[in-house]
């Protein structure tokens, strides 16, 4: 068993790609919480993050004969759990992610702000008032503690682009912050 966990995710790709099954349920076991964690990230809900996660593996699992490069797995994965999570917040309506916005400022206005888990509670809020571009590139620089080239990748996007968006989304909470 500790011998399969020094097994790189590349070597797994391709073992699984040449018919080794068990080589999939290792990178199930790797994988799995991580794309729940980044689609739950994105879509604020802990059932349809699985969901997502669900789809996301159908998808891999089909396509991942096309993948190139094994050594990429993780960032080619991850961009296939994010471009799901994407399209899912684009179905729900304005409407209901107002009404859930509202439903969380109120609570969080309802709190007096004095120790060190309210000042945690009011950067969670002031997250989650950022740009769905924002939110991302903050998630995957703070929590992920991914590269700016990473997050380029992983979004599609430039690393300028990938810079520019975290810097405003540090000062955007820098702003909200001092309110």
């Amino acid at each position: 068993m500790h011998k399969k966990e020094h097994i790189t995710d590349g070597e797994l790709v391709t073992q699984y790609v040449a018919g080794n099954q068990k080589a999939l349920a290792i990178l199930v076991k790797r994988f799995h919480k991580i794309f729940c964690n980044h689609a739950y990230w994105i879509v604020k809900d802990a059932d349809v993050s699985k969901d997502i996660a669900q789809d996301s593996w159908k998808l891999i699992i089909a396509k991942i004969h096309t993948l190139q490069q094994p050594e990429r797995f993780k960032n080619w994965a991850l961009r296939i759990v994010h471009r799901k999570s994407i399209d899912w917040t684009r179905a729900i309506s304005k409407q209901q992610q107002k009404r859930d916005d509202y439903k969380v400022t109120k609570s969080i206005q309802e709190i007096p702000s004095t120790d060190t888990s309210q000042v945690k509670q009011q950067l969670k809020e002031a997250i989650t008032k950022l740009s769905v571009p924002q939110r991302q590139i903050v998630h995957l620089f703070y929590v992920y503690e991914h590269s700016l080239k990473d997050i380029a990748q992983i979004l599609n996007i430039s690393v300028g682009t990938a810079k520019s968006r975290l810097y405003h989304a540090r000062e955007q909470l820098k702003k909200q912050l001092k309110k």
